[in-house]
Order: C-alpha cells, then structure tokens, then sequence
C-alpha cells in the first residue's frame, strides 16, 4: 500500500456526473499513511457540503476496500467564500416591493453528536498550553477509577496529543467487525482514544478547523467505549485556546462539566477566565479551578517556594463563583513518572501527590453525582 496506488483508485471517483475525478480536481488533501490507516480529506464548496457526504464515503469505502488498509478515515473539509459587501449607505440599497410579514425563522443549533456507551462526560481544560493539563487529566482520570468509577479518556488535541505519551501507549486501535467503529485502547484500565494512535508521532497535523473538527467528531462517535461495559465517566484532555474544537465539544457534545486548570501567575488566569466564559455562554456547569504547579518544596532543605506566585486560581475562584477544586504541586517526581508514561497514582499510589488527586477527584464526584444532560443548544438573542 503506497500512496500512488491510493491516489490512482481515488483517480476513479468522479467529483460530479459528468466531472472530472477528485484527485486531478486538486480535491484531495495530502495522505498520511501508519501501520494500515489511510486519513485524508476531500475539499469542497462549503454551501455543498452536506451534499457531497455520499462522495466522501464513496472514498472512504474504496480506500477501505484496499489491501494492506485496516482502516480508513475520509473527513470532508470546505472554506466559506467570502460574501459580497453590502451597500453602506441606506439611500442606494434598492428599495424592497412591501410584502406582508413572514413568520420568525427558527434559529438552528449545530448538530448533537451521539455518544454510545458513556453516562458522563468531564471536559478538562485550560485555555492556555503549558500549565500541565494533559497530566492533571491523566491523573483525575485515574483518581476517578481509583474511587471506583470505569473511565475512559479522549486526547482532543489533534495538532499536539499527549495522552499516548502520558500513557504509555504504543499499540493501535483495532477495527470492529464489519462496522466503521473502533475499538479504544486500555491503559492502567482506562478506556483511551487520540489521534496519536493513529498517525507518527513525528507528522504535524497541517489540517485546517473544519477538518481537525471532523477527525475529532469520528474519534467521539466511531469508538467503542462500551467495548468492557459503559463508562461511567468520560475524561476529555481539550486542547489550549477557545477554538473550533472547543466550540464543538462545548455547542455539541452532552458535558457534564468542566474541570479549568491554570497555574497561579495572572498571565495564565487571564486566559482561565475566556475559558470559563466559552463555557458559561452554552450553559455547561463548571465543576471547579484546580491550581496546578501551587507551590514548591525544596526536597533538600524542606522550603517552600511560590515559584509562580500562589492563590491567584483559589481568589479567582471565589470572585467569579466557582468552586476551588485544590493545589496540585510543582514537583520532580510528577513530572518524571509523566514523561515516562508512567502517572504518579499508578506509580506512588500512597504518596502525598496521590492523595491531592484523589481529593480533586472526590469533589468533581460529588457535583456530577445524579447529572444527565443533554446537548446544550445555542440561543441567538
């Protein structure tokens, strides 16, 4: 399986009747080929998207088809044209023939996406890259199962995944049987899915929005979560910033609530604080601050340093009227037992480091306790 002999089949695919093929109309988006998965988009007009669904499985099948191809996963992807300008001035608009007044438009949300198999969904996030998200949602995720519950987690960060690395993951999803679904991956018995899974850890991610929104979406809807029994809690590690992929997982997927993770420092409340808003805006509870990298203790002399300052999450916490989750620690031995994929509650399950994420754990349960939502709906005022 090479890409020539991927793109000469795609070759055979008619954009339209009558058109010319998908590849020599420059439709096709480069391949990335791994250990049997073939992903690659098709660009189209984006008023024609809807209707070009039919020719994005045409591909996908075909190149499923081939041999050597365990899986295929085939996104569409589109750029709006912009839209002419309007006249500026009220008196060389046309005039309008009068007409009697219609019935108000119902606004229409974005889509639902189902989500088999999982009864909660906790979006743990930050808004801001490099305070330590990835590996307090690893370690929450844990805590969680350490207090009983069967969790899975979801790496949302297509352009920079961790959890494969946090997790020590080196095997690849397996198909279903007969279906586009995929089976998720068990680590220190969580249920885990990313990108990372599927394509070398080496190759960037030069995908636009749309298309890094449709992998994530066939990530969501196409993976077995329920393949040892349903989840009781979904962990999704959301990528930094309040872009399209966070505006889907908040416009589209039932969350439960979201966990915000910051460091102490004002630079990095700043941005905390857009993130809290993105999720107030759709209505989805926020759970709590957790305070990562608190504080330091000297492990030679016993000291304690604020490094990054302290108490900037707990004050912010209480002046906007969300709980405060607790102070995780800035220490050598959580960041080493991370980087070696090893989480510091498998690794030291009776250290102090544990207990805090046990603490952090136990009250994110006692607020999604008893919590079924359904997909929040945006309301245009």
């Amino acid at each position: 399986m090479t890409e020539d002999k991927i793109l000469q089949l795609l070759r055979q695919i008619k954009s339209a009747p009558g058109a010319g093929d998908i590849v020599s109309e420059g439709m096709v988006s480069d391949i990335i080929i791994r250990d049997g998965t073939v992903m690659f988009s098709i660009s189209v007009p984006a008023e024609k998207a809807e209707a070009c669904e039919p020719l994005r499985k045409q591909a996908e099948d075909a190149v499923a088809g081939m041999e050597g191809v365990n899986k295929a996963m085939v996104v569409l992807t589109a750029e709006r044209a912009p839209s002419a300008q309007q006249p500026s001035s009220p008196s060389s608009a046309p005039k309008a023939a009068p007409r009697a007044p219609s019935a108000p438009q119902q606004q229409k949300g974005p889509s639902h996406i189902d989500i088999a198999g999982v009864r909660q969904i906790i979006a743990v996030s930050s808004a801001k890259g490099g305070v330590g998200k990835s590996t307090t949602a690893v370690n929450l995720a844990l805590a969680l199962q350490a207090n009983g519950l069967k969790v899975g987690i979801l790496d949302a960060d297509i352009y920079g995944p961790s959890i494969p690395r946090l997790l020590k993951i080196t095997d690849k999803p397996t198909a279903v049987a007969n279906s586009r679904r995929m089976n998720p991956i068990k680590a220190y018995g969580l249920m885990a899915m990313s990108i990372g899974l599927l394509v070398d850890p080496d190759t960037p991610m030069v995908w636009r929005g749309p298309m890094a929104v449709s992998a994530l979406t066939q990530m969501i809807r196409d993976v077995n979560w329920d393949v040892e029994g349903k989840l009781d809690v979904l962990v999704v590690d959301m990528p930094p910033g309040t872009g399209d992929i966070q505006l889907t997982m908040a416009q589209q997927v039932p969350l439960s609530g979201s966990v915000i993770v910051s460091t102490p420092q004002d630079l990095a409340l700043i941005d905390a604080r857009k993130g809290i808003a993105m999720f107030r805006k759709v209505n989805i509870p926020i759970l709590g601050i957790v305070e990562n990298m608190s504080y330091f203790s000297c492990p030679t002399c016993g000291t304690r340093h604020d490094i990054f300052g302290h108490g900037g999450a707990h004050a912010t916490a209480t002046e906007i009227g969300v709980p405060f989750l607790g102070e995780i620690p800035l220490h050598m031995e959580i960041r080493e037992r991370s980087d070696a994929g090893e989480p510091i509650i498998v690794a030291e399950p009776e250290s102090d480091h544990t207990a805090v994420y046990l603490q952090i754990a136990n009250a994110m349960m006692k607020q999604i306790a008893g919590v079924t939502r359904p997909a929040p709906a945006i309301v245009i005022e």
